[in-house]
């Protein structure tokens, strides 16, 4: 069963599958995504920049030339259970950090295999809505990631990775955010069936 909360640019989705997910203890956290420019704005205008400097001071957060790339590490669900990658914030029962602190795609990606669940063949009425997010959320970030990519390059002394740096981007994203408000507010109506 899928679950949409919406909250604008911190809207995310839910599925009852990620508790159980078919391809293993780990799911989608074997390949976690970038923190990218506009991921580290969001968590910074939601209070995470002390928060993120100790996650690269403590290397779980690397510099990238798109942002900042999570560490993964070798970990076993279970005594029995093979070693494997994953990201260095998964954990035995999932994401050990909250929301406010992940890149988006966690935040809003669902699977193909959460979409096709339902075992009695009704269609969720949460999957089409869901999908309409997950697509505008997705085109929207990725914008604002342009944007904001082009913007620490014009930046004379480009990423410095301290907190001036941190709290440029994290105004730069509360600046786009609040600029597309009117945008974000459709996700409002996608709870509506079409």
């Amino acid at each position: 069963m899928i679950r949409l909360e919406l909250a604008a640019e911190h809207t995310r989705l839910h599925s009852t599958l990620c508790s159980a997910c078919p391809q293993g203890p780990a799911g989608c956290c074997v390949s976690p995504p970038e923190l990218d420019w506009t991921d580290i704005g969001r968590v910074v205008s939601l209070g995470g920049r002390g928060w993120l400097l100790e996650q690269i001071a403590a290397r779980n957060l690397l510099p990238v030339s798109r942002g900042l790339e999570l560490r993964r590490v070798r970990r076993r669900e279970a005594s029995t259970a093979p070693r494997r990658a994953k990201c260095v914030f998964h954990g035995a029962r999932g994401c050990t950090i909250g929301a406010e602190l992940r890149a988006a795609t966690c935040n809003y990606f669902l699977c193909e295999d959460a979409f096709a669940e339902r075992q009695d063949g009704a269609p969720d009425p949460a999957e089409g809505a869901s999908r309409r997010a997950h697509a505008l959320l997705r085109e929207v970030y990725e914008r604002w990631d342009r944007e904001l990519a082009e913007a620490v390059a014009s930046r004379p002394e480009g990423a410095s990775w301290d907190a001036p740096f941190l709290d440029w981007l994290g105004t730069e994203f509360e600046r786009r955010a609040s600029a597309a408000r009117g945008e974000l507010a459709a996700l409002a109506a996608l709870t509506t069936p079409r």
